[in-house]
């Protein structure tokens, strides 16, 4: 049965130990010079030296699909969106009262699942596995891909970001391939989905901004 094409960005699922995710996020600024609407699933960064007069730093969208590139302002990620945090509520997909995304030029707070341990199930954007995979040829897991872009829903507030499948390699990019999602409505062909980490984590890396 062909999967299907339900791209919600960047979504927790568990971590690297094997611990089921719990929910656990930390709140980032927006600022109102945000170009893009951010949505939950959205891959964020830390901007340099910015925060907010609290001293709660502020987050941008990354950049798509950076390849080589392994300097940290660019190539980076500190977590993903998991929800909003609105009149001093936290408010995070299907249980919300409000829309759940920021629109663009606005600022705000959001919730970013942002622990340097979690895999995040991603869908990706065709067919990493090849056209007819068998027992010791899926060549995914242990390389690494590039994100792309994809627009966003406002009406589930769910991020459209994936995967880039031709982007799969040996080189330095954005995410590493941990393993198939192991559930009943995903199986090995285009659109399917994986468990990945980051591999340059802002919270990790030696290098500051």
């Amino acid at each position: 049965m062909a999967n299907a094409n339900v791209a919600r960005g960047l979504i927790p699922y568990r971590y690297r130990s094997g611990s089921v995710y719990n929910g656990a996020a930390n709140i980032y600024y927006v600022p109102a010079a945000n170009a893009g609407a951010l949505y939950v699933g959205d891959p964020v960064q830390i901007l340099s030296a910015s925060a907010d007069g609290n001293g709660i730093p502020a987050v941008r969208i990354i950049t798509a699909g950076n390849g080589t590139d392994t300097g940290i302002s660019t190539y980076g990620l500190i977590g993903s969106v998991v929800g909003r945090v609105s009149g001093g509520e936290p408010i995070i997909p299907l249980i919300q009262s409000n829309s759940v995304y920021i629109p663009a030029s606005t600022a705000g707070y959001i919730l970013v699942a942002d622990d340097p341990d979690l895999l995040f199930e991603v869908q990706e954007n065709g067919n990493m596995a090849g056209a007819t995979p068998t027992a010791g040829s899926v060549s995914g897991p242990g390389k690494n891909v590039d994100l792309v872009s994809g627009a966003g829903s406002t009406t589930t507030g769910y991020s459209g970001w994936m995967l880039g499948s031709a982007s799969l390699s040996t080189n330095a990019l954005q995410m590493r391939v941990i393993r198939m999602l192991e559930q009943a409505d995903n199986t090995l062909g285009t659109n399917a989905k994986w468990l990945t980490s980051i591999n340059l984590h802002q919270l990790t890396n030696t290098s500051g901004e």
